[in-house]
């Protein structure tokens, strides 16, 4: 297979490019996407050849042992990193991280029935084991890099916004703290211009606190209105993704069918990302070749999202406090403390209720709560 590639190299990527020029917000320069195919190519090229040649140990520097290296990134591990972030900083967005690999090897399998090149399985079985350890290290760079973008962006709003409100408390407050003390001087009368002053301050800060009041609510009710969409669909979305970190860390991922008459409403996306933030705990923290349950199912007029994992328990006293922002309550500290924040915000926002239950010994369940709708 090395030398099919070695030898397709230019037409490979030629259709990978194809490939991309069909999906929207692809814009990026060759130089940009440096990190991607090409490199990955000549890395997957490389592992080939050795592996031939009976060095498994220079295959595995450079492309990682099945399941991947909880140790130290790889070769390919290093650079499809970077990519990750890269693509980040160019919008665009998880699913299409997947897509970029996943070109290739279609790539691949096409071009290898066009030319009728036969490969062993043996080397399938090292091109999978590359991709997904590509796959898995570029989703997992994205992730991180996009959970601090939006962290930091999140502060940066927050400190606009709270300096914008004291700057207005303040200047309220100082004109009805000087109209007061003039007042409590007993030279002007308190029902005169000096007096009305101190009121109409008065008024003017409980309309800012009403205001800031408003802005809250809007915001906890979410941006735009809800959408419907269909429960089965959104779960199959989810568990696509998720698969990636089923076999990048060797955990049995299962996922009950779900009813297709069941629909829910809401933002899509938000609710979307709030679910896969779930999901990446659990795989995060579930024991090493254990399981992984997401189940989803209607009862009266909700909709329960179940996600089970097998992470031993929590530490006591944990489950409420795993909420709070910038929390982590393991010696792994690859991620912020903000999935689970965000997605209860998420949650809340859309009508709907996030909880954990612990079992003890035994792991978490993640359930979430939704509004029912009926699907038309």
């Amino acid at each position: 297979m090395h030398k099919f590639l070695s030898n397709n190299r230019d037409e490979l990527i030629g259709r990978c490019k194809a490939k991309v020029a069909q999906r929207p917000k692809r814009a990026a320069t060759s130089k940009q996407l440096a990190n991607g195919v090409p490199l990955f190519l000549q890395q997957l090229t490389r592992t080939l050849e050795a592996e031939e040649q009976g060095n498994i140990a220079e295959g595995v520097r450079i492309s990682g042992p099945a399941g991947g290296d909880t140790t130290a990134l790889s070769e390919i591990g290093v650079s499809a990193a970077a990519h990750g972030k890269e693509l980040l900083g160019l919008g665009y967005t998880l699913d299409q991280v997947v897509h970029d690999y996943g070109d290739l090897c279609q790539a691949i399998t096409d071009l290898a029935v066009e030319r009728d090149a036969p490969f062993s399985v043996d080397e399938f079985r090292t091109l999978n084991r590359c991709l997904d350890n590509a796959i898995a290290d570029a989703v997992s760079e994205f992730a991180a890099h996009r959970d601090a973008t939006v962290a930091r962006q999140q502060s940066n709003d927050e400190n606009s916004r709270l300096g914008a409100l004291v700057h207005e408390l303040r200047n309220f407050l100082q004109t009805a703290t000087m109209a007061f003390t003039a007042l409590e001087s007993g030279k002007v009368p308190i029902g005169g211009s000096t007096g009305a002053l101190v009121k109409r301050s008065l008024l003017a800060l409980s309309g800012l606190l009403e205001s800031s009041l408003d802005e809250v609510r809007a915001n906890v009710a979410g941006s735009g209105p809800a959408q419907a969409f269909s429960l089965a669909a959104f779960i199959a979305d989810a568990s696509s993704i998720a698969s990636l970190d089923a076999t990048a860390r060797a955990c049995a991922f299962t996922v009950p069918e779900v009813d297709r008459t069941i629909g829910i409403a809401g933002n899509r996306d938000h609710l979307l990302a709030a679910l896969n933030n779930l999901l990446q705990n659990a795989f995060k923290f579930t024991h090493p070749h254990s399981e992984v349950t997401l189940h989803a199912y209607g009862t009266g007029d909700r909709v329960l999202i179940d996600v089970k994992d097998n992470c031993g328990g929590l530490p006591a006293g944990f489950a409420e406090q795993m909420f709070e922002p910038f929390t982590q309550g393991s010696f792994d500290r690859s991620g912020l403390g903000l999935g689970l924040s965000i997605a209860r915000r998420t949650v809340d926002s859309n009508g709907g209720r996030l909880t954990v239950l612990d079992v003890p010994g035994k792991g978490c369940v993640f359930a979430v709560s939704l509004p029912r709708h009926v699907l038309r």
